[in-house]
């Protein structure tokens, strides 16, 4: 009996004032969700991701480049591009955006792409480089000049100069390596190297490249020349001294002659 009692006590209630059951009713749906699942607080945000493609692209300068900003919002407030380059065209989807750049020239810019969805912002990101590779990289054939030989290296049509490294090879060493770093102009640019070495006997008969590297903050493009053998030679100056030191031999030979002559002739004459 005693248990029945709360109940029968319900069922009384219920039926004197209905307006309680259905209260209390309506009470216990609230406290549970669909299928019996907490309900989220009225005030949490809906959960959604933002991506950008590609997050890298590198581009010859003055080109364009197409982005697409992908989300998983299902009615995004607000989506945007934020970047200090040119844009263009804007193509648009569900959960999607095309966002065209013009004339990227400057050597590393970025690209935010920012969506709004229930009050919460995120963003994604993209990194774009503009670089050119060397066209050519070309050595010459090297000079001895007294005792030293002059080694001259020519990089064409390159960007950024200001990131180029320019190294020179004699067989498996370095002799020379130069940084251009101080080049701060952003255009197309051809390059000279020159530098002055004293060969050693082990340097002969040797390889010499010319190697390019442009670090393009992660990406790393090479470059080098053709090899050129490093060959032994003979130096203007002292083959120019030689041929004095033959010269004065001849003079003095020459005029030893003479005297004999001049003393032999007399001689036959008397006898």
């Amino acid at each position: 009996m005693g248990s029945l009692f709360p109940l029968s006590l319900l069922l009384f209630l219920a039926a004197a004032y209905p307006g309680v059951g259905c209260a209390l009713g309506r009470r216990i749906k609230r406290a549970q969700g669909p299928k019996g699942s907490p309900l989220a607080p009225s005030g949490t945000s809906v959960p959604f991701w933002v991506r950008m493609s590609p997050e890298f692209v590198a581009v010859p300068p003055g080109r364009e480049v197409w982005l697409n900003c992908s989300n998983s919002c299902p009615q995004p407030q607000n989506s945007s591009l934020r970047t200090r380059l040119r844009q263009g065209e804007t193509l648009r989807g569900p959960g999607w955006v095309y966002y065209q750049l013009l004339d990227v020239r400057a050597f590393s810019s970025h690209a935010h792409c920012l969506v709004t969805c229930a009050g919460k912002t995120r963003w994604a990101v993209t990194r774009i480089t503009a670089y050119k590779p060397p066209h050519s990289v070309i050595l010459e054939p090297p000079i001895l000049k007294g005792r030293k030989y002059t080694l001259r290296c020519h990089v064409t049509h390159v960007f950024p100069v200001g990131y180029l490294v320019v190294t020179l090879r004699l067989g498996g060493r370095v002799i020379y390596s130069e940084s251009l770093e101080r080049y701060t102009r952003q255009d197309l640019a051809n390059v000279t190297l020159t530098y002055e070495f004293p060969a050693g006997p082990r340097d002969f008969w040797q390889p010499v490249i010319c190697h390019t590297r442009l670090n393009l903050e992660g990406l790393v493009v090479r470059n080098s020349s053709a090899p050129i053998t490093l060959m032994l030679a003979w130096s203007p100056a002292p083959t120019a001294s030689a041929s004095g030191s033959i010269a004065a031999l001849v003079g003095i030979l020459l005029a030893v002659g003479s005297v004999y002559l001049c003393k032999c002739l007399p001689m036959k004459s008397q006898a």
